[in-house]
C-alpha cells in the first residue's frame, strides 16, 4: 500500500466531481497544475482542445487516456488524482517519475464529454475506430502513440452498473481486461505483460473491495483501440470503473481506479511484472449481467394484474441537465422472475416495512 485512504484524502482533487466531467474542469486542473508539460495534441471535431500532459523522465513509457467515451469520466478524476499524486514529493512519487516517462490525455472526446454521450460529435464511437482513424480523435490518439512510442498503455473507461462479478451478488466496481490480439485470443509476449499487470492491480484493489473486481470480456475486435495496440505488440490494460453501492457519482470508484493506477506504476517501475502470473489473472471471475438499479419482488401485491411471484426491475437513464447528470428510473421488466438477477436496492413488496419504504421513493409513481 503507496497511501492510506486518509492520505487519499488530501490527494483527491477536490475541484472535479460528479459525473459530467467536460475540459472547463480539466483545462482548470490543468492550467493550475505547474507540473509537467502540458501541451495541445490537436482539436476534436467540432474544433474542441484535446491536451496532453506528460510528467517524469525515466526510460519507461507509459501512456493513458480517459473519456474515449464522453460520458465516462471516472477514470479522468482518478488520472487527476494521480497527478496529483505524483507532484505530491512522496518518496514514490519521486521514483516513478525518475523510472517512468507517463504521458496523460485527461479528455480524448471533449465533444462527447459536453454532450454526455458515448460518441462523438459525429455519432462515431471512438473505441471502435482504430481501424478506419476516420475522426480527429481517432488521429490525436494514434498520432500520439506513434510519436511517443510507449512501453505500456493504459485505456481507461466506465461500465454499467449492470456488471456483477462471476454469478455472484457482487457488483463490478472496478473491471479489467488484457484485450486480444486475435481471434483465437492466444498470449502474445505482450499480452502476457499485460495480464500479469492487472494481477497485480487485483492482488492490490482486494484488499479495498474484496470480490468486486471482475474481467471484462476478451471477445476480439480489431477495430476496438486496445486490441489495435495490442495487435502492435504494445501491453494495453483496459479500466472499467463500475458501480460501488450508493455510489452513482462514482467518486468511491475514482479512489480504487486510483489505487490501481498506483499499484500498476508501481510494479513497472520496480520491474516486478515478472512477480504476478497469467494463472493470477484468470483467477479474477469474468463479468455477468446480473444486476439492476431497484428489484422489487413480489411486485403483484402492488400490480395485480401480475402473476404470482412476479419482479419489477428499473434502471437508470442517465440525462443532462443543466449541466448535471439525473438518474431516470425506467422499468425494464415486469413479469415472472425468469432468471437471476440483483437489485444495487431490493424490496420485497410483501414485507410491510419494504413496502411502505418503496411508496417514499422517486419511483413509485412508475409503479402502481
Amino acid at each position: 500500500m503507496i497511501i492510506t485512504e486518509k492520505e487519499y484524502q488530501n490527494i483527491k482533487e477536490i475541484g472535479v466531481s460528479g459525473r459530467y466531467v467536460t475540459n472547463i474542469q480539466t483545462d482548470t486542473f490543468l492550467d493550475e497544475l505547474n507540473f509537467g508539460k502540458v501541451e495541445e495534441l490537436g482539436k476534436s471535431e467540432e474544433n474542441r482542445t484535446i491536451k496532453g500532459v506528460t510528467v517524469g523522465e525515466g526510460k519507461i513509457k507509459l501512456l493513458m487516456w480517459s473519456q474515449m467515451h464522453g460520458n465516462e469520466s471516472t477514470t479522468t478524476k482518478a488520472v487527476l488524482d494521480f497527478l496529483n499524486f505524483l507532484k505530491s514529493g512522496e518518496e514514490r512519487a519521486k521514483q516513478f517519475l525518475k523510472s517512468c516517462t507517463i504521458k496523460i490525455i485527461p479528455i480524448l472526446n471533449p465533444d462527447g464529454a459536453v454532450a454526455y454521450t458515448r460518441v462523438n460529435a459525429n455519432n462515431i464511437d471512438l473505441n471502435r475506430d482504430a481501424q478506419d482513424l476516420s475522426q480527429s480523435e481517432s488521429n490525436i490518439l494514434r498520432k500520439t502513440y506513434t510519436s511517443f512510442s510507449p512501453d505500456f498503455c493504459f485505456n481507461l473507461h466506465d461500465q454499467r452498473t449492470i456488471f456483477n462479478v462471476g454469478e455472484t451478488n457482487k457488483p463490478a466496481t472496478v473491471s479489467f481486461l488484457a484485450p486480444a490480439f486475435n481471434e483465437e485470443r492466444s498470449i502474445s509476449e505482450s499480452r502476457k505483460k499485460s495480464m500479469q499487470l492487472i494481477a497485480a492491480m487485483n492482488h492490490e484493489i482486494q484488499k479495498y473491495i474484496p470480490n468486486q473486481v471482475g474481467r471484462y470480456d476478451d471477445g476480439f475486435n480489431a477495430n476496438c483501440t486496445g486490441d489495435a495496440f495490442q495487435m502492435l505488440n504494445t501491453p494495453t490494460m483496459l479500466f472499467e470503473s463500475g458501480h460501488f453501492p450508493e455510489d452513482y457519482d462514482r467518486e468511491k470508484t475514482r479512489e480504487y481506479i486510483f489505487y490501481a493506477l498506483l499499484k500498476a506504476v508501481e510494479t513497472i517501475s520496480d520491474n516486478a511484472v515478472k512477480d504476478y502470473t497469467i494463472e493470477d489473472y484468470y483467477k479474477i471471475p469474468e463479468n455477468g449481467k446480473m444486476f439492476v438499479d431497484v428489484l422489487i419482488e413480489n411486485a403483484e401485491e402492488i400490480d395485480a394484474l401480475l402473476p404470482k411471484n412476479s419482479i419489477i426491475s428499473i434502471l437508470y437513464r442517465e440525462t443532462l441537465e443543466n449541466n448535471t447528470i439525473k438518474f431516470v428510473p425506467e422499468i425494464v421488466y415486469k413479469g415472472v422472475k425468469n432468471k437471476i438477477v440483483f437489485g444495487h436496492k431490493s424490496y420485497n413488496c410483501s414485507l410491510s416495512n419494504d413496502l411502505n419504504e418503496l411508496k417514499k421513493e422517486k419511483y413509485w409513481s412508475i409503479l402502481a
